[in-house]
């Protein structure tokens, strides 16, 4: 590839073998030309290079230990961002040596006079089969002329210290000192362009290919800023399977002056198919032809220009969901049934605990079976291989963080803490809500969360697709996807966390609310830093009297109710108890002095008055003093129907129904009832009539509007009505996030087709 003094190699030079130097999108993009594929010609300016430059500025050894000191402080969002300052500007500082320098514009001077280039970021680890590293470093186009080149090198070495990256890198383990080759390509300028799977990344299926196409340069494709046409081709006779014609209002194209352009389409252009059949055919045959090569599955990026079409970026899909699902086998050998709570198969020995306290009785893999789950059981949820509970349903705790989590989960299994007995090894299938005996003989995979590469392919949607999250561990993996934002944050399992298992009153008693701040504050960051601009919406507590008795000193404080899902809950609880809310709002505000995207949602509010009580408390405190802050109340209340309005005059300028407990509230329902569980009908008459009055009232006085539930991800027909109701988002867990957006699209392409057919 290169000798020792060379700090540069063409692409064509490359091979899977120099990706350690090469990083993985300049070693794939070597085996490309190594298959004989048409890639835009290039050169990689090696790893070996940035650290020289690191070297002879005198940077190397102070990167290396501020470097390691940011992986210990990812939880810290603050120091975090210091910490990256700080490198990045060490980088810059160091910029390129001499050495380095020259050879790098030595290699781009065979390009030809001026070319204009991409320069890409190849990390070491970025696009390999176990991290893509997806958009997390720079990548910069349209670069003519050789300074603005060593400044695109200079930038692309200083993403390598965005606090996004180093979160990235600390959640895949990789802890050695990171450095980074550069590629530096050809620019094509795109007629047509778009990304191709040689496996369905929503299903895993490797039969057949999945191929997006846009006009112009690719951006539009990978950033989702239109909706491109989908082919699905059969990957042995590439003929076409399926295709969907997007909807493309602009197209992105470069410049006399070098520089992107936006050129508006006509409405006959944003509909007209992109790729004929032999265009289809050719891009179908390079994405089998690198697979082939590879031996493993690709995620390509594509372009045609003056009638030749080129391959510009090639990598592994990180993760598949397996397509394979077993037949049922009967009943033979199913212990218990319940319901089918978080998909996935996991096989175990058993450990029944009754309370969150016997927790450390759970060893790491088995599985968790338990009379039913609170946010107190998390720490043991998370070393489960799989969950079972008695009671509950699909909006209870355990099958909320089993979901999050991706653990396996069945609830509502009556009687399973005396019909499973510890040590018997089981099979929890939490798609079809079975427990059996014995190991499986094929067991499903269980992924730990859509790859990015999955958001590349995903549709645009004029509807916002929001995520629920309850945990910080997830939020890095969750922001990758192709997800607006967090549309709940549940503050519940944030605060269990912080307070250790203890009652807040208690941790007061003991002047331990600073800790307490510390804590939440902590918690919020991390996720809110994960997901950068994008808004992330937090619920304020809304535990229930049962689940904070259930805490550590909470009999103290805690009045005994007998139906505590309509009681001391909510808005309510913070009017009655301002000093405990006014903790929570501490929090916030120092959480939004590093991160403004994170606005305040009060749940479970029933009447005016308090309403009005509890925002004055917000108001007054430190959080209520900062600009951009966004106020929400969730619907969960039938009564909001009536009251909305007022509450909008009152300031509040987002709503979000929760369909769980309005459904609940409407229908008479238990939602954590197994026994009531085929009565609990987020579709029923009523309910959707309650759901279109919130969201029309929203409509009419110009504030957003969301649902958080699963039902637009599960139920085709649901996400429609949300769709015709004039919905701005809805927020599903981040299993759901490729259906619901799909579900959606589909949704809305109806409606303009109904529109433009005059239907």
């Amino acid at each position: 590839m290169t000798t020792n003094n060379s700090y540069v190699a063409d692409i064509s030079a490359l091979r899977l073998t120099d990706a350690e130097e090469a990083g993985g999108k300049g070693a794939n993009m070597g085996e490309l030309v190594a298959a004989g594929l048409p890639v835009p010609p290039g050169f990689v300016l090696l790893r070996g290079g940035y650290q020289a430059a690191m070297r002879a500025g005198g940077v190397a050894a102070e990167l290396a230990a501020l470097h390691r000191e940011a992986l210990s402080e990812v939880d810290n969002s603050a120091r975090l961002g210091e910490l990256c300052q700080r490198m990045q500007a060490l980088v810059s500082k160091a910029g390129v040596s001499d050495d380095v320098r020259a050879q790098a514009l030595e290699s781009y001077a065979k390009l030809g006079s001026n070319c204009v280039v991409a320069v890409r970021s190849s990390a070491t680890g970025e696009d390999g089969a176990d991290a893509s590293f997806a958009g997390m470093n720079r990548t910069l186009t349209n670069i003519a002329g050789g300074e603005d080149l060593i400044d695109a090198v200079t930038q692309c070495w200083a993403s390598l210290f965005s606090p996004r990256v180093i979160t990235y890198r600390a959640s895949r383990g990789f802890t050695a000192d990171p450095a980074m080759a550069v590629v530096v390509q050809q620019m094509v300028n795109s007629e047509k362009s778009g990304v191709a799977f040689s496996a369905d990344p929503s299903t895993g299926a490797r039969d057949h290919l999945v191929i997006e196409a846009a006009l112009g340069l690719g951006e539009v494709v990978v950033s989702g800023k239109v909706q491109p046409d989908t082919y699905v081709v059969d990957k042995k006779t590439l003929q076409v399977r399926d295709f969907s014609i997007g909807y493309q209002a602009f197209k992105i194209e470069r410049g006399a002056d070098g520089h992107d352009v936006i050129v508006e389409l006509t409405p006959e252009q944003a509909q007209e198919r992109v790729l004929d059949d032999d265009a289809l055919r050719r891009v179908a045959e390079l994405v089998v032809a690198t697979e082939n090569h590879h031996g493993c599955p690709q995620d390509v990026e594509w372009a045609i220009a003056d009638g030749k079409t080129w391959l510009v970026q090639a990598r592994p899909i990180t993760m598949l969901y397996d397509d394979e699902v077993p037949e049922e086998s009967g009943e033979s050998g199913v212990l218990v049934r319940g319901l089918a709570a978080a998909p996935g198969t996991a096989s175990g020995k058993i450990r029944v605990l009754r309370t969150p306290q016997e927790g450390s009785r759970l060893q790491d893999n088995e599985i968790l079976v338990a009379p039913m789950t609170n946010p107190d059981w998390l720490p043991a949820i998370r070393r489960a291989a799989a969950l079972v509970t008695e009671t509950g349903g699909m909006t209870c705790h355990a099958a909320i963080v089993a979901r999050e989590l991706r653990v396996p989960c069945v609830v509502g299994a009556r009687d399973a803490t005396t019909l499973l007995h510890d040590g018997h090894l089981v099979t929890v299938d939490g798609a079809r809500g079975t427990v059996t005996a014995g190991a499986a003989t094929s067991q499903a995979q269980v992924v730990a969360a859509p790859p990015p590469a999955v958001a590349q392919v995903s549709e645009t949607t004029g509807t916002k697709i929001y995520v629920n999250l309850a945990i910080p561990d997830t939020a890095e993996a969750v922001a990758a996807q192709d997800v607006d934002g967090v549309g709940l944050l549940r503050a519940e399992f944030l605060l269990t966390q912080a307070l250790s298992g203890r009652h807040p009153r208690e941790m007061i008693a003991r002047g331990e609310q600073a800790d307490l701040v510390d804590a939440v504050v902590a918690s919020i960051g991390r996720i809110a830093a994960a997901f950068g601009s994008r808004p992330v919406v937090y619920r304020a507590t809304d535990f229930r009297s049962n689940e904070f008795r259930g805490l550590k000193g909470g009999e103290a404080y805690e009045p005994v109710e007998h139906n505590p899902m309509i009681g001391y809950r909510g808005c309510y609880r913070y009017v009655q108890e301002p000093d405990l809310f006014a903790l929570e709002l501490q929090a916030l505000a120092r959480v939004r002095e590093q991160n403004p995207n994170v606005h305040l949602m009060i749940p479970f509010v029933r009447t005016r008055w308090e309403l009005e009580s509890c925002l004055a408390q917000v108001d007054a405190s430190p959080l209520g003093k900062q600009r951009g802050l966004h106020r929400w109340v969730m619907a969960e209340v039938p009564s909001v129907m009536f009251w909305l309005p007022e509450y909008i005059a009152m300031g509040i300028d987002g709503v979000s129904i929760g369909s769980n407990d309005l459904t609940q509230l409407v229908l008479g329902v238990d939602r954590d009832s197994d026994i009531c569980a085929e009565l609990f009908d987020e579709s029923d008459g009523a309910v959707l009539d309650a759901i279109g009055r919130i969201i029309s009232t929203a409509r009419k006085h110009g504030i957003t509007s969301s649902l958080c539930g699963q039902a637009p991800s599960t139920n085709p027909a649901f996400a429609e009505h949300l769709v015709r109701m004039g919905i701005t988002s809805v927020s599903v867990n981040p299993d759901a996030v490729t259906a619901t957006r799909r579900t959606v699209a589909a949704a809305e392409r109806r409606l303009l087709l109904e529109s433009v057919r005059g239907t």
